[in-house]
């Protein structure tokens, strides 16, 4: 015990050089956690954490333990409406102005085949990217969802098919009231040539291939048409759009973005 107490913290000591920095903290932490799923209730997943807090300018560092502490406390209880109560932890924890958090993980779906039925997980990349300040608290979802479209001009102009390439659509949104992340999977899927799935047999690949050729896409009209339903939507008060498609007759990538405040 003696020796803990002399022990010096070195951390807390003064700093001269009168540079405050915006952001100190932790980086690309992998921790289990439970998410709020629509269906089974929670979702139990790995996310990859980055949780950080200002530091004024007269402190040398920071007491990097103690994100993980608040972190253990509430690792069963990731969900968005707890994101304010932890980034306000954190705060008092470190006696700071301003807290940021960013969770990273795969959510998991079971979705069935579209004509055999047959179930297989989809993983989606999901995100909640939060901050507490003195000015109030923020909170960013964002979710990437894999999709598939067929290039609507190789369609008009060619005699036999059309390419078609694998993508991704990223929906960022902020809400009023909860949305889950299935929802917004759903509204890209819907707005893509076809959605993609993990297992598929024969009947469901010439479904999937069909449908796509009956449903040419360029990341342009994605782009709109999952804008068109967000904004319908008025548990959202902002959202983002961004469609990137893995060109497959092409070294380069097709990309489109849209960002706008519903009601306005």
């Amino acid at each position: 015990m003696l020796f803990l107490y002399l022990m010096r913290d070195v951390q807390s000591e003064k700093d001269f050089r009168e540079i405050p920095l915006q952001k100190v903290g932790i980086k690309d932490l992998l921790y289990p956690i439970k998410v709020l799923d629509r269906e089974n209730k929670y979702q139990s997943t790995i996310a990859k954490i980055n949780m950080y807090v200002d530091l004024p300018k007269e402190f040398r560092g920071t007491h990097m333990s103690r994100f993980i502490e608040v972190l253990e406390r509430h690792k069963n209880t990731m969900a968005i409406h707890n994101i304010e109560k932890i980034l306000e932890e954190i705060r008092e924890t470190f006696n700071a102005s301003t807290s940021h958090i960013e969770i990273s993980f795969p959510y998991f779906i079971k979705k069935p085949a579209p004509v055999t039925g047959i179930k297989s997980y989809m993983n989606y990349n999901c995100s909640l990217v939060g901050k507490k300040s003195d000015a109030g608290f923020d909170l960013v979802v964002i979710v990437e969802v894999p999709i598939h479209n067929l290039c609507p001009c190789s369609k008009e102009i060619s005699e036999k098919g059309a390419h078609n390439q694998r993508g991704v659509a990223r929906i960022s949104v902020r809400m009023k009231k909860l949305v889950w992340f299935e929802e917004l999977i759903e509204i890209a899927e819907k707005s893509a040539s076809a959605p993609l799935f993990a297992l598929l047999k024969r009947e469901d690949e010439k479904y999937i291939t069909e449908r796509a050729f009956d449903n040419p896409k360029f990341v342009e009209d994605a782009a709109r048409d999952i804008s068109l339903l967000l904004k319908k939507d008025k548990r959202i008060n902002w959202y983002k759009v961004e469609v990137e498609n893995f060109e497959s007759i092409h070294n380069h990538n097709a990309f489109a973005c849209v960002e706008a405040k519903n009601g306005v």
